[in-house]
């Protein structure tokens, strides 16, 4: 077992607590290529193509002001998966470290996925993740994010999208050429 994954399963390895435990910026472009699997009624597997970084002093960062009620779970420690509602739509992040979270944009269908996943609402209605899930692990629920040893090709970061505050860091990163991506 080295430092990155443990538990092996048949759709790769999930990620372990020390992979989330890093700094934001290279956990946002490492999840690129890996698995988002959830594991309910049917299993559901999506490439992860699409990425942005929340960071300390970031002024878009849901923890930027400190714990409340909302952000509670982007301080429950690396591993965890932060759910939130923006116009009515779920946005799954995973957190890294305390008041720090990788926002998952995008992602491409491989099992039992037929709804659209281009964007984090999407996204979230096909994996049929929700507010319920809002502060479980990665590491241990239903929901993960596992290592099958995909790389991809090409990753190039820009700008977020729809982030008017710190908009000229390079926070966002994507697969160039994927269907899924909000490639501009």
């Amino acid at each position: 077992m080295n430092s990155v994954t443990k538990k092996k399963t048949p759709q790769g390895n999930v990620l372990s607590r020390r992979f989330y435990d890093r700094d934001t910026v290279l956990v946002a472009r490492d999840l690129l290529g890996k698995l988002i699997v959830v594991e309910r009624n049917e299993r559901r597997i999506a490439r992860i193509v699409e990425t942005e970084a929340y960071v300390a002093g970031d002024p878009a960062n849901h923890a930027f002001r400190g714990q409340t009620k909302r952000n509670r779970s982007m301080f429950k420690g690396p591993g965890t998966l932060y759910v939130y509602a923006v116009h009515a739509q779920n946005c799954m992040n995973a957190v890294t470290r305390l008041g720090e979270a990788v926002l998952v944009r995008a992602a491409q269908p491989v099992e039992n996925v037929s709804e659209r996943t281009s964007g984090p609402g999407l996204l979230c209605r096909a994996m049929g993740i929700t507010r319920e899930d809002d502060g479980k692990s990665l590491l241990q629920s239903e929901i993960s994010i596992r290592d099958d040893r995909y790389s991809p090709v090409s990753i190039v970061s820009s700008p977020r999208i729809g982030v008017t505050k710190w908009k000229d860091r390079h926070l966002r990163f994507f697969v160039s050429d994927n269907p899924s991506s909000h490639c501009e």
